[in-house]
C-alpha cells in the first residue's frame, strides 16, 4: 500500500474522499506519512462527486476510497456519472480475503463485476506484487481516449502484503495524445472554406482537452461562429462577438436555435450529440453537413453519420485546421454571416428583469452574473434550476461552469463544490441548486464546515418537484414536502444552522444581491458554507419548451455565398 500511496502522488493526487472502515485500513495506514489530504464524507457517493469536481476543476485523476461491501455499491452513482461526463476518476474499495470471497463473508460483494458497465476498467487486486502497476495502469486508462473511471478492488490480505518498488525508478504512464490525419484535417478546411453559414459546436472535450485557446483561435480565423454544448459551456467566452450561444431542447437560447437551424455546416468539436441538445434528430440535421471530431472512434456515427469524421485529441486537430487553412490561403468569412448571428442575439432574447413576486428564476440568474465575477466557479446539477441555468447563466472561463451532464444525480453540487474548493482554496465557489437537490446529500455540508471548506449555496426554491410536477403526470402524487406539523416545506434556514452554518432566505426581489454579497463574507469570515435560499414562483416552467422546429424565422435568412 506504501507503493499505491506513492504512485498517487507522482500522479498528482493531493486530496482525496473517502470513509475508512475495517477492510481499506491497511491503505489508510500507508496514507499516514504522505502528503495526500484526506476528507472523511458522510456517505461514500458524496465521497464520489467530490472527487469529480476535484477532477473536473483541475483536469487530473480524482480519487475516492471506502472499505468494502455498501461502501463500494454506494460508489456507483458517482462511477456512472464520471463515465457519463468522461471525467476520470479511481474508486478504491477494500475488500474481504481472497480466501473468503466465496464463503458470503461479511461485507464481500463481487463490486469489480458490479461496477463493469459504469468503469472504464474495474479490477481486483490479486497479488501485492501488482500494486504499482495496477495503479499505474488505472491512471493511463483513467485519462486515455476518452476519460473516465477506474475501480481497484483491494483484499485486505493482499494490502497487508509486501512489494519491490523504487519511487525512484518509476514514473507515469505515457497518455497517448492521437493527432488528427492529415488528409482528413484537409476535407474539413475545405467544407468549412466552402460554407455560406458555417458553425462551430464545442463539446466538454474541448474543455477537457485544454483546447479553448486552440478554439478561439481557429474561430478567429476564419471568422466563423461558435455555440456551445451544456458540457462545453466556458469553452468560448459567452461575451465574444463571434459567441452563437447554445441549442437545444431545454439549456438553450431562443437565438443560439435560430443561428443552428441557419447554419449550413456545423464542425463539432468533443460533443456527443445527447439528445436533449439535438431533440430530433431530422431536425437538427436538416440539410447540413456536419464534421465530428472526437479522441475516441466510436463515438463517430454513433448518434447519426456525419459527412467527415476526424479522430484525434481536440488540441492538435484545432490546431491542425488552423494552420492548414492558413497555410492555403482561406480566407476568413466576411462579417454578413457573424453580424446575422449578433442580430438574432440582440433580437430574440428572454426576459430576465421581472420584478414579480413571487420570484421569477430568470431575476435569480440576473442576478448571479451581475454580481459574480468571470472567475466564479458555479456547479449545479439537474432539473429545472440546470435548465435556469443553462439558458440565463453567463459563462467565460473554461473549467468555471461544472455541471453533471449526462447522468444527473440529484444531490451531486454540494459534494462537488467542496472538491472544487479542496482543489483551489482561493476561488470562489458556488453551488447552485434545487430543494430537492439540497437534501439529497445535505449531509455534506457538515464535512464542508468540519474541514472549513467555505462556499456559496445558492438554492432555487419552489417548494415541490418542479420538473416532474410539470410533466403532467396521469396520477395524483404529493410532490411538496408539506409538514405535518408546520405550514409549508422544510426550514432550510434551520437546517444550516443546526450544521453550523448561515443561511438566509429571499423573497422579494430587490433583496437577492444584498444577500448574495452577505453570503460571500460571511462565507469568507467563517470559512463554512452559507445558503441563499431564494424562494421561486412555483409554476414557472422552462422545461417542456418547443423543439428547434419549432421556432420560427423572425425575419428572412439573407442569401449568402462563402465570401461574404
Amino acid at each position: 500500500m506504501e507503493a499505491a500511496v506513492a504512485v498517487m502522488e507522482s500522479e498528482g493526487v493531493d486530496t482525496v474522499f473517502g470513509i475508512p472502515g475495517a477492510a481499506i485500513l491497511p491503505l489508510y495506514a500507508a496514507m499516514r506519512d504522505s502528503g495526500i489530504k484526506h476528507i472523511t464524507v458522510r456517505h461514500e457517493e458524496g465521497g464520489t462527486h467530490a472527487a469529480d469536481g476535484w477532477s473536473r476543476v483541475t483536469g487530473k485523476v480524482g480519487v475516492c476510497i471506502g472499505t468494502s461491501g455498501p461502501a463500494g455499491t454506494n460508489m456507483i452513482t458517482g462511477l456512472y456519472t464520471a463515465l457519463a461526463d468522461s471525467i476520470p476518476m479511481i474508486c478504491i474499495t477494500g475488500q474481504a480475503e481472497r480466501a473468503k470471497l466465496h464463503q458470503e463473508a461479511f461485507q464481500a460483494v463481487d463490486i469489480v463485476e458490479i461496477a463493469k458497465p459504469v468503469t472504464k476498467w474495474a479490477v481486483q487486486l490479486k497479488e501485492p506484487g501488482q500494486a504499482p502497476w495496477v495503479f499505474r495502469e488505472a491512471f493511463r486508462i483513467a485519462q486515455s481516449g476518452r476519460p473516465g473511471p477506474v475501480l481497484i478492488d483491494l483484499p485486505i490480505d493482499v494490502q497487508r502484503g509486501l512489494c519491490n518498488y523504487d519511487p525512484e525508478l518509476d514514473a507515469p504512464l505515457p497518455i497517448e495524445v492521437p493527432e488528427p490525419h492529415p488528409a482528413r484535417v484537409r476535407a474539413a478546411v475545405d467544407l468549412l472554406a466552402g460554407a455560406r453559414r458555417p458553425l462551430i459546436l464545442a463539446g466538454g472535450g474541448v474543455i477537457i482537452a485544454d483546447a479553448a485557446d486552440e478554439l478561439r483561435e481557429l474561430a478567429e480565423a476564419l471568422n466563423v461562429p461558435v455555440q456551445v454544448t451544456l458540457m462545453g459551456k466556458g469553452a468560448f467566452p459567452e461575451n465574444h462577438e463571434l459567441f452563437a450561444g447554445m441549442a437545444g431542447i431545454q439549456t438553450q437560447q431562443r437565438w443560439g436555435n435560430q443561428a443552428f437551424l441557419e447554419s449550413d455546416v456545423v464542425l463539432a468539436v468533443g460533443a456527443r450529440f445527447g439528445d436533449r441538445h439535438t431533440g430530433k434528430l431530422d431536425t437538427y440535421q436538416g440539410d447540413r453537413k456536419f464534421i465530428h471530431v472526437d479522441i475516441e472512434p466510436t463515438q463517430i456515427g454513433k448518434v447519426f453519420e456525419p459527412e467527415l469524421g476526424i479522430v484525434g485529441h481536440a488540441r492538435p486537430t484545432l490546431s491542425a485546421l488552423t494552420s492548414c487553412a492558413r497555410s492555403l490561403g482561406v480566407a476568413p468569412h466576411g462579417e454578413v454571416w457573424p453580424s446575422r448571428v449578433a442580430s438574432l442575439r440582440s433580437t430574440l432574447l428572454r426576459r430576465d428583469d421581472f420584478d414579480d413576486v413571487p420570484i421569477k428564476p430568470p431575476r435569480v440568474y440576473r442576478e448571479i452574473n451581475e454580481h459574480y465575477g468571470e472567475d466564479t466557479t458555479f456547479v449545479t446539477a439537474i432539473g429545472l434550476y440546470q435548465i435556469w441555468s443553462g439558458q440565463f447563466q453567463h459563462t467565460y472561463l473554461p473549467r468555471r461552469y461544472l455541471v453533471c451532464g449526462q447522468a444527473g444525480p440529484l444531490g451531486w453540487e454540494i459534494p462537488a463544490a467542496m472538491g472544487v474548493k479542496c482543489a483551489f482554496p482561493d476561488r470562489r465557489v458556488v453551488a447552485v441548486a434545487g430543494d430537492y437537490s439540497f437534501q439529497f446529500l445535505m449531509e455534506e455540508i457538515a464535512v464542508a464546515a468540519q474541514y472549513e471548506i467555505p462556499f456559496v449555496i445558492v438554492m432555487v426554491n419552489n417548494e415541490y418537484l418542479g420538473l416532474i410536477r410539470q410533466a403532467e403526470l396521469p396520477y395524483d402524487m404529493n410532490y411538496a414536502v408539506d409538514l405535518h406539523y408546520g405550514e409549508g416545506g422544510i426550514d432550510h434556514v434551520k437546517l444550516m444552522d443546526a450544521f453550523g452554518c448561515p443561511a438566509r432566505r429571499v423573497e422579494q426581489p430587490g433583496d437577492i444581491r444584498a444577500a448574495l454579497e452577505w453570503a460571500d463574507a460571511e462565507a469568507e469570515r467563517l470559512s463554512v458554507p452559507v445558503l441563499v435560499e431564494i424562494m421561486v414562483e412555483r409554476e414557472a416552467n422552462a422545461a417542456m419548451g418547443p423543439s428547434l422546429d419549432a421556432i420560427k424565422e423572425f425575419e428572412p435568412v439573407p442569401e449568402l455565398t462563402p465570401a461574404d
